[in-house]
């Protein structure tokens, strides 16, 4: 086959990612060469850069390409999820949000908190099971509770 031109190569990397799970630079190019363009990795990897692609991790953990501003809703689903399984009580007080998780999920609803890049959240201490969210200046504890009860009862998708 023909050599692609930079525009029509860019467009079936972005319809790549965007149908399957490509964690590689490498599964990018093999991809490609599957669907009969020849190219080479380096290519592929300055198309990746200039085309804004990030890696976002799947439901299954999985990192993947995908399309630039897919992570901000990535990081939505996993903030969702972790919420949802791990969140026991919203304790709003000042500019502090107190949440309690069951012994030994605090940690992980923290790193939740924190990858979501909440505009809210300055940021997570947390222990065996409570966690303190410390929120940006102008904004309460109560608000910010307000905002993850929406994603603990799915109205935050």
């Amino acid at each position: 086959m023909a050599g692609l031109s930079k525009l029509e190569r860019q467009g079936a990397i972005l319809r790549l990612v965007h149908e399957r799970g490509l964690s590689t630079q490498e599964e990018v190019a093999d991809a490609l060469r599957d669907a009969g363009h020849d190219v080479v990795q380096t290519t592929v990897s300055r198309d990746i850069a200039q085309l804004g692609l990030t890696k976002v991790r799947t439901p299954a953990g999985k990192l993947v390409y995908a399309h630039p501003g897919s992570a901000d809703g990535a990081r939505r689903d996993v903030l969702d999820d972790a919420l949802r399984r791990w969140a026991l009580s919203l304790l709003p007080t000042g500019n502090l949000l107190v949440i309690a998780t069951p012994s030994g999920y605090a940690n992980a609803l923290a790193q939740a908190i924190d990858d979501s890049h909440h505009p809210d959240v300055a940021g997570t201490v947390a222990g065996d099971n409570t966690i303190f969210v410390a929120v940006h200046e102008g904004h309460t504890g109560a608000q910010l509770a307000q905002d993850l009860a929406r994603h603990l009862e799915g109205a935050g998708e």
